[in-house]
């Protein structure tokens, strides 16, 4: 008769641990999906960068830790109204996909790359000098390679760029490096040049570049 309580105990045990069980595996399913909507939540839902704060921390982070051989580069779509306007929102947002995949392609894993809103974009990469002009020409043939769309067709783009690195503007603050990095996109505005940010361009009394700032020297050594 003994064998009646044992089993009750065992069953007992048993269920004891089932529903231990329970609660713990919801709480696995629950930080699962709070550890989802984190990452969203720092990730733009359209192209998939990194949101403005997201960014500007992981901007930083590669700064203090690369220094001098840091550069700072801005993007900047062209005529990107007219391509809204004219082929739809669709085709649009297909160039801004288009545009981020080619951004994190060209800038690496280890890049900050992000959407600043709009169709503008920042990437915070290691560059040493001696590889930055390379880097950049091939970041502009890039941006201005058509974007095939789903139907067959395809879509011209092109994009301004602006980049500024620690030693050329004398400065490693991020917020100076892209007001540098701003007005130089603003100099080469629709030139198909990247233009490397001077010291000048940290003094430009404008918000974002957008007012005509001093002379650049683009990446062939040419006035933007």
């Amino acid at each position: 008769m003994d064998s009646i309580p044992r089993l009750q105990a065992l069953f007992g045990q048993r269920a004891l641990l089932l529903t231990a069980a329970v609660p713990l595996t919801g709480w696995t399913v629950h930080a699962l999906a709070l550890h989802r909507r984190l990452a969203a939540s720092r990730r733009d839902p359209l192209t998939g960068l990194l949101r403005r704060d997201t960014y500007i921390v992981r901007a930083r982070q590669i700064l203090r830790r690369h220094g001098d051989d840091v550069c700072v580069v801005l993007v900047d779509q062209d005529d990107f109204k007219t391509v809204n306007d004219t082929m739809g929102h669709a085709v649009g947002d297909a160039v801004l996909m288009a545009t981020a995949t080619r951004l994190t392609a060209w800038a690496g894993p280890r890049a900050s790359v992000g959407r600043l809103g709009g169709d503008e974009f920042a990437v915070v990469l290691e560059l040493p000098a001696e590889r930055r002009v390379q880097h950049l020409e091939q970041l502009v043939r890039m941006l201005h390679t058509p974007v095939p769309l789903g139907d067959g067709r395809t879509v011209d783009v092109a994009a301004s760029v602006g980049a500024a690195a620690p030693a050329l503007v004398g400065f490693r603050d991020l917020t100076v490096l892209q007001r540098a990095a701003d007005a130089a996109l603003y100099d080469g505005k629709h030139s198909g040049r990247a233009v490397l940010a001077t010291r000048q361009h940290v003094t430009v009394p404008s918000i974002n570049g957008r007012r005509a700032g001093r002379p650049g020297t683009s990446l062939w050594g040419q006035a933007a």
